[in-house]
């Protein structure tokens, strides 16, 4: 199986209604060991920052061609915290409803994420924002400018 790793970020201004965006990075090392990378932007006029988070992620596993073994990275312990904590199995066996029986935010996106996810063996990896991981600030930095350009 082919490995990829995924890095995202997503960024909204003025959170939950404001201009917001993503950024991700794959990046796939070749039987060369040649490095390749593919990167993904875009920006939403009003969204929040938990549902440009959940892009982020989304959109590049929508982008794989094939089954892949993906480690992929975030500093959302939103996204992060949904899996390696299992929330997201209980709230599908809750009827899509959170702890505290109220419905779950963002419901489509987290579909759409467990459809992407499905022909892959994805693994859920926090990093701190803002730390100094390199591919971590290049998503932020897509993220936030692809925020920035929707605003009006």
């Amino acid at each position: 199986m082919t490995h990829v790793v995924i890095y995202s970020d997503g960024a909204a201004r003025g959170n939950p209604d404001g201009p917001g965006g993503y950024g991700s990075i794959i990046q796939f090392t070749d039987s060369k060991g040649v490095l390749h990378e593919k990167e993904f932007s875009e920006g939403f006029a009003k969204t929040s920052n938990n549902r440009m988070e959940l892009m982020g992620a989304i959109v590049p596993l929508e982008d794989l061609t094939r089954p892949c073994a993906v480690d992929l990275y975030s500093d959302s312990s939103y996204l992060v915290n949904a899996f390696n904590k299992h929330w997201v199995d209980n709230w599908k066996r809750n009827g899509w409803k959170s702890a505290s029986k109220e419905p779950v935010k963002n419901r489509d996106l987290w579909e759409r994420l467990l459809d992407a996810m499905k022909p892959h063996e994805v693994t859920f990896h926090w990093v701190k924002g803002h730390n100094g991981n390199p591919e971590n600030e290049r998503c932020d930095k897509l993220a936030t400018s692809a925020a920035d350009a929707m605003k009006g």
